[in-house]
């Protein structure tokens, strides 16, 4: 029985410009002859093979809203989105790779960086260094701002000491998007980010997180024990923090929303070639009305979902503010996705539960978008403030 994607699937539904349709196009070749051989080995190894990595360096993916004259691609938020979503399909850990260094790295920096410092690191953002955002600590999750992590002000630049936990990339990353309280006192408004190198005295990365999902994702803690951090490496002004870092969240959940799609859409597509093979009482399982009203709910659920993450990454190109749809989007299309890959489970019954087929892996891969760059409740608390203002 078949476990790859049936030929009878249907594209989704969604139109895209002509130049949409063929970057999606050559992600999906890309996902299909360099991920999907490599998802195995790099689920029990718990690492993303950094040969495919460097095939994404090397095809632009790594910087693909960067200006051209840094190496970048020139292009747009939906474009990351049909490139997170198209990995996505075959693996999820691979995909939250070039998904974080496009949003919550590769954003800030270009949009926050100055003319020294996105010439000193962009063009390595988009030839051979990765990245990680640094905002969790393990004593302030969903209270993002209760930073226990201190930056003193030193002769030329700044002191920063304390932990960061939950860091996506961070066993591979080289440099990070850091944040940390300047003045205390003020609250969220005290809180300045920096740009800090792995090779920084005092910097050490900690354990790698053992996962339910995305296990070739490398999940870190960080500590910084009186590592000095130079004033050129501050990002944006010192104080605006909280700014830099709601916005570039705001990028993010559109990345988690376009993983979610994939993780969703990668299952089902299985499903639904398992359905046509698998026959009992003497026809397929797709043949069984009920199996089909269940299918029928689960792509309608995905397109819905799929509209709402697609109509927030168009807003975020034209300039709006999508906090609200960012978070609708993120917030639907996690939930929606823990629904379809359970169902597909469930559709391939005793086979589903086992990793000789894939759909146990996208199951355990969804629970995570309903968690990580903000909980659910987060996301609610986010649109329920935007409704009844």
């Amino acid at each position: 029985m078949s476990s790859t994607v049936s030929d009878s699937v249907r594209p989704p539904l969604t139109l895209l410009s002509e130049e949409e349709e063929l970057f999606r196009a050559a992600v999906a070749e890309l996902a299909e002859s360099e991920v999907r051989p490599r998802v195995h080995a790099m689920e029990a190894a718990g690492k993303v093979d950094p040969a495919l990595t460097a095939k994404f360096f090397e095809l632009g993916l790594m910087g693909i809203e960067l200006p051209e004259q840094y190496g970048g691609a020139q292009g747009s938020l939906m474009m990351v989105t049909i490139a997170v979503e198209e990995l996505s399909k075959v693996d999820a850990s691979a995909a939250i790779q070039v998904d974080v260094q496009n949003t919550l790295v590769n954003y800030p920096l270009n949009r926050y960086g100055t003319d020294d410092q996105r010439a000193r690191i962009l063009p390595r953002m988009t030839s051979d260094t990765i990245g990680a955002y640094a905002l969790s600590e393990p004593g302030s999750g969903s209270d993002a701002f209760g930073l226990a992590t201190r930056a003193e002000k030193a002769d030329g630049g700044w002191v920063l000491n304390g932990s960061k936990a939950w860091i996506t990339n961070g066993g591979e990353a080289s440099v990070f998007v850091v944040f940390a309280n300047t003045r205390p006192d003020m609250g969220y408004k005290g809180i300045t980010a920096y740009i800090v190198e792995k090779d920084m005295k005092g910097f050490t990365v900690g354990k790698k997180e053992d996962k339910l999902g995305i296990r070739a994702s490398s999940t870190t803690s960080l500590h910084f024990e009186n590592v000095f951090v130079p004033d050129a490496n501050v990002l944006g002004e010192v104080g605006t923090g909280y700014k830099i870092a709601i916005e570039t969240l705001n990028e993010g959940r559109i990345g988690i929303g376009a993983q979610m799609l994939g993780v969703a859409q990668g299952a089902l597509n299985a499903a639904v070639g398992y359905l046509k093979e698998r026959k009992q009482f003497g026809k397929s399982l797709a043949e069984f009305q009920g199996i089909q009203f269940q299918v029928a709910q689960a792509a309608t659920e995905l397109e819905a979902a799929r509209l709402m993450v697609y109509n927030a990454a168009r807003l975020k190109d034209a300039g709006q503010d999508i906090a609200r749809e960012g978070a609708m989007a993120k917030l639907y299309a996690s939930q929606m996705a823990e629904r379809v890959t359970s169902l597909c489970v469930e559709l391939f019954g005793g086979y589903g539960y086992t990793r000789e087929y894939p759909v146990e892996k996208f199951y355990r891969d969804a629970k995570i978008g309903t968690i990580y760059e903000g909980t659910s409740n987060m996301q609610l608390q986010t649109i329920a403030k935007a409704v009844l203002r």
